[in-house]
Order: structure tokens, then sequence, then C-alpha cells
């Protein structure tokens, strides 16, 4: 009985964080569309851990289709090389927020684009419902360099969703990653 009771307590109290992310007010897929760079990651999970070290900013291109899905390519460096993959971002009822199937982590996630003005930046949870383990804020931006104050909104986002300071990152940029002419 005690379990149940704690179970139902803690799925309350996690629906209620998850009803707390707000999508950006009359969010904008077309204005949102283009190039991004992930500046800046806060992630906790402990299989992250040994690779933070190694992180570095990522590109992705936003692309838009007719049904109001998005195709999301993103290329990132690992040890094998600079990688591309391809992310199909499925709307949802609200504007602004995503569900994707993570083949890494078998889950559906849900992407909640928090913050944008478009053309400078972006402030973006990804998680999967009542698992924190795989919650990320990540701070994108329209170029591989942001202004002092963006950064700092970000960890203060990332601090109030219980990030620690440890598991905030601002990575170096990657070496010829995608390859020139992407």
């Amino acid at each position: 009985m005690k379990i149940a009771l704690v179970t139902i307590f803690l799925l309350m109290l996690l629906t209620d964080i998850h009803a707390k992310v707000q999508p950006q007010k009359d969010f904008d897929l077309q204005k949102f569309a283009g190039k991004w760079y992930r500046v800046g990651l806060a992630y906790d999970s402990p299989g992250f851990v040994p690779y933070r070290n190694r992180l570095t900013i990522s590109m992705g291109i936003v692309e838009p289709k007719e049904n109001g899905d998005v195709n999301m390519t993103m290329w990132s460096l690992r040890s094998s090389g600079c990688q591309r993959k391809v992310y199909v971002y499925e709307k949802t009822s609200v504007p602004g927020v995503f569900n994707y199937y993570s083949t890494r982590h078998r889950r559906v996630k849900d992407v909640t684009v928090v913050e944008t003005n478009y053309t400078e930046y972006a402030l973006v949870l990804k998680h999967k419902k009542i698992n924190k383990e795989f919650t990320q804020v990540s701070l994108y931006g329209r170029t591989k360099k942001l202004r002092a104050d963006l950064m700092e909104k970000f960890r203060a986002y990332a601090t109030a969703r219980g990030f620690s300071k440890e598991s905030i990152l601002t990575p170096p940029a990657a070496e010829n990653c995608p390859p020139s002419g992407n």
C-alpha cells in the first residue's frame, strides 16, 4: 500500500513538473527553420558522465515538412569522425512541442521549444515522461558563440530545472564537423 501511495505521489509530482514546461508563445515553425548550433547542454544521465569532456558544438538543420512535422539533421563529432543523423520530430496539438522516437533509449521523447527569438537563440527541453534520467536542456544559437547574457539565461534555466553545475556544459567548437560545404 505504501509503495502504491509513493508511486502515485511521484507520478503527480512529475506530471506537475512537466505541466509547468510551456512552449514559446505563438511558436512559428517557419521562423524556427534553418541552421542551429547546440552551444549548451544540461544533461545528468549517469551514462553520459564519462563522455562530457568529449562533447563539442553540434550543428543541426531544422526542415519543416508540409504536415507540420520536422526533419532535424544533426552533425556531431564522434571518435569515429563526423556523424550525421536525421531525426523526425512529429508535431503535436501544441505548437512548439514535438515527439520523437529515440532509437538509443527506445522511448518516445517530448521536445519543447521553451524560448526563442528565432534569429539568435533557442532554449529547448527534451525529456521522456516520468524518467528524469532522460531530461535535457539545450541552448541553440544561430552562431557558434552567443552573448554572455544568453549563456547565463541558459545556465539559470537549467539550474532551475534541477541540473547541477557539473551537468551544465558549454562545449568547444568541433573542427570540420560537418565537413566544409554543408
